[in-house]
């Protein structure tokens, strides 16, 4: 293995122990020589990973003159390490580390331990196409906003956003989402999960102590409004979307909803439970926190319009480009009424902004006419695939049931009551298929048999031998006792492969 000649390590801290006389060890036969510690100090700091493997330590003249003592004392101390394998010595070269806490055997419990079979298809949900991720039009965008930036650009930021960003999401959120939308009423934050932070720490502010979430639904949101020290109560979820009439039978003053494309059932709110929840939010002088994660992707008709401009003083809209970008941006929008704004920012008064520079690439992106390029060659791909998805279930698995196809990045697959949809998921794994059980969303478990399949971040050649590992899954796994099963959770209860 080829090291850098510049990587000396001069500059390592070496805690070498004082003499006999201040207080040093001693060894069996007396006080420990100077070159017994100049080794121990050595071997700690390799130990500890501040001299790392392949680190060349200085010449035994050059530290023996940093040291204040004899080369011998050196070369005594280094021939021990070298010994004992910690130095590696060779002609003409400098002496390197050759040992690191990285390549020390693991412990028996760990060599024990299986390592998790590695993932061959991906249908979980919550992720876009990251082999269709635009770089070279987003790297432009950098590299045209890095140009052409004003100097207090790049200083501390606005923290509720660049107000050139701000004014381009309210123009595209009128333009594209139906919303009443005024820059001013604008937040730039990280994501969607941040935003709803934000929101219900504002409400919390304001004397809201409840919040409803719907069920199913996706756990980080439960987990962000129980976060901000608000009491959460799930709604049950049916066709129409979230259930009014028992949203009306809980204490909550505000709720979380996916009124566009509800996750993960893939329901749209009804036009009758839209103006319900309206009247709902009026009577009991509350707010609606709509979650717009993935509206853009609708197949049967255009997206449905946002709830936000039925009533904009009483609807946050939450949005981001986590679904049709990538979450690695790290880039959201958070639309609040007017009058919440002081309480936004009173009750958020340390929360950061994203970058300047990639706030600014985002304006660009968008204002150049490359996000709607962008979203239109994504519906075209996305349709397609999940065209192809419908297919190979139909062939593979007939028995199954397909809902919330209309729109999207997943589907909801129902199986016969015998299937074990949690057994399933767990031979999938082990066959390298990474499958997220329905009830993996739900805040109680239940005897439903679904899964959730999300066909964002897999391959179009993928698919077919995906449904086959699936379909084999499904016939070795044994069947349902028709016992509830508690869901099994994985990465934070969000879904997702660990």
């Amino acid at each position: 293995m080829a090291f850098s000649q510049t990587n000396f390590a001069w500059a390592t801290l070496l805690d070498v122990p004082p003499a006999a006389g201040a207080g040093a060890g001693r060894g069996p036969r007396g006080p420990r020589a100077l070159h017994d510690r100049l080794a121990q100090a050595l071997r700690t700091a390799i130990r500890e990973g501040r001299l790392a493997e392949g680190a060349a330590v200085p010449p035994s003249r050059a530290l023996a003159e940093e040291l204040g003592c004899s080369r011998w004392v050196v070369t005594q101390a280094y021939g021990q390490l070298g010994a004992e394998g910690y130095l590696a010595a060779r002609v003409g070269s400098a002496t390197r580390v050759s040992w690191s806490p990285q390549s020390a055997p693991a412990p028996p419990d760990a060599r024990r331990a299986p390592a998790p079979p590695p993932v061959r298809y991906d249908l979980a949900p919550g992720l876009p196409d990251l082999r269709a991720f635009p770089r070279r039009r987003w790297a432009d965008a950098v590299r045209a906003v890095t140009g052409s930036a004003v100097h207090y650009d790049l200083g501390l930021p606005d923290p509720a956003g660049h107000p050139q960003l701000r004014g381009t999401l309210a123009q595209y959120l009128r333009r594209s989402r139906a919303a009443d939308a005024d820059a001013s009423c604008v937040t730039v934050c990280a994501g969607v999960t941040d935003g709803l932070v934000r929101t219900c720490r504002a409400l919390s502010a304001r004397g809201i102590t409840d919040v409803a979430v719907e069920d199913p639904g996706w756990g980080r949101l439960r987990v962000a409004a129980a976060s901000a020290g608000l009491r959460v109560h799930p709604v049950p979820v049916d066709r129409d979307g979230l259930r009014t009439d028992d949203l009306a039978r809980t204490p909550a003053r505000a709720v979380v909803v996916g009124a566009a494309h509800q996750f993960p059932t893939g329901a749209s709110l009804s036009p009758a439970r839209r103006a319900g929840l309206v009247r709902w939010a009026r009577e009991v002088d509350g707010f609606i926190v709509e979650d717009d994660y993935d509206a853009e992707f609708r197949y049967d008709h255009r997206p449905v319009a946002v709830m936000q401009g039925m009533d904009p003083s009483r609807v946050f809209l939450l949005g981001s480009v986590s679904k049709t970008l990538s979450p690695a941006l790290g880039l959201g929008w958070l639309l609040a009424p007017a009058a919440t704004g002081r309480a936004l920012r009173a009750a958020n008064p340390v929360a950061a902004a994203p970058p300047v520079l990639d706030q600014l690439a985002l304006a660009t992106f968008i204002d150049r006419g490359w996000y709607d390029a962008h979203l239109r060659l994504a519906r075209r791909r996305f349709r397609a695939r999940r065209d192809l998805l419908l297919r190979t279930l139909g062939g593979l698995l007939p028995q199954g049931r397909v809902e919330g196809a209309a729109a999207g990045l997943h589907i909801l697959l129902h199986l016969p009551e015998t299937t074990d949809t949690r057994r399933t998921v767990l031979a999938a794994a082990a066959a390298g298929l990474c499958l997220v059980d329905l009830d993996t969303y739900r805040a109680a478990p239940s005897a439903g048999r679904a899964l959730v399949l999300g066909y964002g971040n897999i391959g179009d050649t993928e698919i077919p031998a995906a449904i086959g590992v699936l379909r084999d899954a499904l016939r070795d796994a044994p069947p349902a006792d028709r016992r509830v099963h508690p869901p099994e959770r994985r990465s934070g209860d969000f879904g997702g492969c660990a």
